[in-house]
């Protein structure tokens, strides 16, 4: 016997037609790269995503066809999020930060119908325009003012929307359609492209809201730094909808101060980036002697959050971190280190080493640890073994790829060595290309690096395994001082002194002054590895291992 409960499909534009219905004044606040403030209602919103959708038919694009976008953060791009998915077609965001041969090749594989660009992105698409078999139409999104003198064949956003009636209704279809489309920002090889559903998508921002994770709710202003064409900034523009959360975008400026300035202007609650994108945040409250005002709970993901890092703004700002994890393939979000009830009752120092750890599942995920066998092990805290995930918002399979399958009895393989204890509490500890293997032994390059940027004189620290005559691999510590700093090797060194295992201490540290960065603002170690390679000699090992 089947209960007797309504069918609705899941699908995202039941997202914006709750926003509009519930959280109708609710604002949205973008900083458009015209340089001004851009200020209006999901009420608005909903109007001009409808009449976008009626923009996208007129421009021939059908149910599963892919529309790109090479955009900021903004108010256009939301609409774009729920006109081309709310359509019955594909949302495509690219990373515009990617080398042009890659975009190239993403862009014909994933064979767009439409590009939409921001204005900062014309010399980009001018240039890719010739070589992109697919695409039909180019679509500024800005007015008519701002097209070039010789637009050929480009069309302004503003004049396309602005020609419609808004009369639209948003078509009913299996929640398993797709619904948006995510390249990977691997470093090797070509970016795999991940096709999200619709049912994924509307769970996924359950997950994301729910108290246990980010916790967005109708109280909060939330400023995703995150870009939107990192998967989907994290789901935040999703969610926003779903819970009636005030959304601020910052557009293309990011650096710390513009950022304060957006934080206090729009009384934002909660703020989520990378790592590296905070520590510029924090530079720039220390130089100014500025506080934030409003901001409660930082969401740290993408990389490792350095416990220095977690420690200043909770102790110095009283703002709470949420540390987080996940990956283009699960949609993305994974875990967060949201306390329980028994954390709360530990030390500062207790808390501070679970808040630490990239977190714990809510319901939609699962997680296990496996060794080179394939054997679960156990969650102790203490056993790292290959990182597997599986859930209700995590792929089955690569885009354009038939003939691969990702999955080993179900479970997706994330590439990441990890421990999980008795709390569910996931810890990454290194990157399975990035873990340092000495003398048959694990190293942490990630425990390595969160140490060293725990040094006062220490901006930005990596860690990566060079050939050793001995011991096959060895740690070499590459650091960024501080302005100012005077720092030296035998003092970091000494830094490490009774925080890890002796034969754990890097053989050397190199100061340089920057650290190769990825397009999702991620150190990137291959240059590294490839510039040290033939750095350490056998005699500056250390004694035993």
């Amino acid at each position: 016997m089947q209960g007797q409960m309504m069918q609705q499909p899941l699908l995202v534009s039941s997202l914006i037609t709750h926003a509009a219905r519930h959280h109708k004044d609710q604002e949205i606040v973008s900083r458009r790269v015209e340089g001004d403030i851009h200020r209006y209602t999901f009420g608005e919103m909903a109007v001009r995503a409808k009449k976008l959708a009626q923009v996208l038919g007129r421009l021939g694009v059908e149910p599963g066809d892919r529309v790109g976008t090479l955009a900021w953060n903004g108010y256009r791009h939301l609409e774009l999020y729920y006109a081309a998915s709310g359509s019955g077609s594909i949302l495509h965001t690219l990373n515009p930060r990617l080398h042009p041969d890659q975009l190239e090749w993403i862009i014909n594989d994933a064979a767009d119908k439409v590009l939409f660009f921001d204005l900062t992105f014309l010399p980009l698409v001018r240039d890719l325009a010739p070589k992109l078999t697919s695409v039909k139409h180019f679509v500024l999104m800005s007015d008519r003012d701002h097209l070039p003198a010789d637009p050929a064949s480009m069309l302004a956003y503003e004049d396309l929307v602005e020609a419609e009636s808004g009369d639209y209704e948003w078509p009913v279809f299996d929640e398993n359609t797709a619904s948006s489309l995510c390249y990977t920002s691997g470093t090797t090889g070509n970016p795999k492209g991940v096709l999200y559903s619709h049912r994924s998508t509307v769970l996924h921002s359950y997950g994301v809201a729910m108290p246990d994770s980010i916790g967005i709710s109708a109280r909060d202003s939330v400023l995703p730094v995150v870009p939107m064409f990192h998967v989907n900034a994290w789901g935040i523009p999703y969610t926003a909808c779903m819970v009636g959360a005030k959304v601020v975008f910052p557009g293309a400026e990011m650096d710390g101060e513009s950022l304060y300035e957006l934080q206090e202007a729009e009384g934002v609650t909660l703020s989520a980036s990378v790592p590296t994108v905070w520590q510029g945040q924090l530079q720039y409250l220390e130089a100014s002697g500025r506080r934030l005002s409003t901001l409660q709970r930082a969401v740290i993901g993408g990389a490792a959050c350095p416990p220095a890092m977690l420690r200043t703004l909770e102790e110095d700002y009283g703002i709470t971190v949420i540390h987080g994890w996940g990956m283009t393939e699960t949609s993305p979000f994974g875990t967060a280190s949201v306390l329980k009830a028994r954390n709360l009752q530990g030390t500062r120092e207790e808390r501070y080493a679970v808040q630490g750890k990239q977190g714990r599942c809510v319901f939609g995920i699962d997680l296990k640890i496996i060794d080179d066998e394939g054997r679960e092990l156990p969650w102790d805290g203490a056993t790292a073994g290959h990182l597997m995930a599986r859930g209700l918002w995590v792929m089955s399979r690569y885009y354009n790829r038939p003939d691969t399958d990702p999955l080993v009895d179900g479970w997706f393989a994330t590439g990441d060595i990890a421990t999980i204890d008795a709390d569910g509490f996931m810890q990454i500890t290194d990157r399975s290309k990035d873990i340092i293997k000495s003398g048959g032994e694990w190293i942490s390059s990630i425990e390595l690096e969160n140490i060293a940027m725990g040094h006062p004189g220490v901006a930005m620290a990596a860690c990566i395994g060079v050939p050793h005559q001995k011991w096959d691999e060895r740690p070499l510590l590459v650091a960024v001082r501080k302005p100012g700093a005077d720092v030296g090797e035998t003092d970091l060194l000494e830094f490490f002194a009774g925080k890890i295992a002796k034969w754990w201490t890097p053989d050397a540290v190199v100061f340089v002054d920057a650290l190769p960065m990825g397009t999702t603002g991620k150190i990137v170690k291959a240059p590294l590895r490839q510039q040290f390679q033939h750095h350490l000699a056998a005699d500056r090992s250390p004694e035993s291992v």
